[in-house]
């Protein structure tokens, strides 16, 4: 493997787990800050999970995707509700669709988000629920008297961030160097995906958003109580879930660039238009978002029919299957089925229809 190749693999490695870990951090502390009360009455409205879920689904990039996946592990949000984010999404692909047709962009989005919302509402109907595999252990609704000792200046025991940097333990000294890097590499361009550098919409602004979040995450780093850094950001979120996500990342992008540089995939997409259909749902099962660039590129020429870039965005939801695969195994496989049984089923309208 190529040099270059393990470089873009160790920053894309570096870029989804800061950010799945960026968006663990906000949650957990939103969820003990505010004493779960919005995500309790998220919980308890199913609409409300499909439309809250879908909307997120809906920010290009992968970064919505990684906040519904945060959701659902910890049984904020549902399985339906997972699968209504799952299907909304474009990935990264987005970019370059808004880039190249925006108009075509534009309807396909708006067909995703109706699929999006009745595949949620029927999988919440007709599809056992699967369960989320941290909602009794952590990051779930906590009591109110459980934190109220531990609540000293603020929400979720937040303190004096001069002692706290002063006395700075060694779990808030990783925590604050993580974050650190995170924002130089984010700001210096270190993390930015190499195959958006030519479009015109650049990876850059939504990199702002990255920035934000960041920040956020940096200041409660810097004011939460011990108590609170080593039961919660440290207990409940660095030990149970960074080692997997950063693991299953890496392993997944290592076999992904093996695939596209040995096996040809693209050239032989280019070479078999008339399995494109097939291959459209087939290359929709790798978690990322390299690969799916091709169907976006041929219909942006005139190569491929919509229905044909319709089924392959159905199917894949760029990088946020990753962290899914690596916390729920059946959830992430239960999720692509039904992506590929609904992407099988426009794909074949489009075929009737000649669309």
């Amino acid at each position: 493997m190529l040099p270059h190749t393990i470089i873009h693999i160790l920053q894309n490695t570096a870029l989804i787990t800061c950010l799945v870990m960026t968006m663990l951090l906000l949650i957990e502390y939103v969820n003990v800050a505010t004493r779960a009360r919005g995500l309790v009455r998220l919980k308890k409205s199913k609409v409300g999970q499909l439309l809250a879920s879908a909307l997120l689904g809906m920010v290009p990039g992968c970064i919505g995707g990684f906040a519904t996946v945060a959701l659902f592990t910890h049984g904020v949000v549902n399985f339906g509700a997972l699968v209504a984010a799952m299907v909304a999404g474009m990935g990264d692909e987005a970019f370059v669709m808004y880039a190249s047709f925006p108009l075509q962009a534009l309807a396909l989005q708006g067909i995703l988000l109706a699929l999006a919302l009745a595949a949620g509402g029927l999988t919440n109907l007709l599809v056992k629920q699967v369960p989320a595999p941290f909602a009794h252990n952590h990051l779930a609704i906590h009591p109110v008297d459980e934190h109220r000792h531990h609540r000293k200046e603020g929400a979720a025991g937040s303190g004096s961030w001069r002692s706290n940097l002063k006395n700075i333990s060694f779990q808030r000294a990783l925590l604050v160097g993580g974050i650190v890097f995170f924002i130089v590499a984010t700001i210096s361009g270190m993390l930015e995906h190499s195959h958006w550098h030519n479009t015109v919409f650049s990876e850059r602004w939504l990199n702002l958003l990255f920035l934000v979040a960041a920040a956020a995450a940096l200041v409660i780093i810097v004011r939460v109580d011990e108590h609170f850094l080593e039961h919660h950001l440290w207990g409940h979120v660095i030990k149970k879930h960074f080692v997997k996500i950063f693991l299953w990342t890496l392993g997944s992008l290592i076999v992904i660039a093996f695939l596209e540089r040995y096996i040809g995939a693209q050239a032989w997409m280019r070479s078999n238009a008339h399995y494109m259909a097939v291959a459209a749902i087939l290359i929709g099962l790798i978690p990322a978002s390299g690969p799916h660039l091709v169907f976006t590129l041929m219909f942006a020429q005139g190569s491929l029919p919509f229905s044909v870039l319709l089924a392959n965005t159905i199917v894949q939801e760029g990088h946020a299957g990753i962290p899914l695969l690596a916390e729920s195994k059946r959830g992430f496989f239960y999720m692509k089925a039904i992506k590929i049984a609904i992407a099988a089923g426009a794909s074949a309208c489009g075929i009737l229809f000649g669309f």
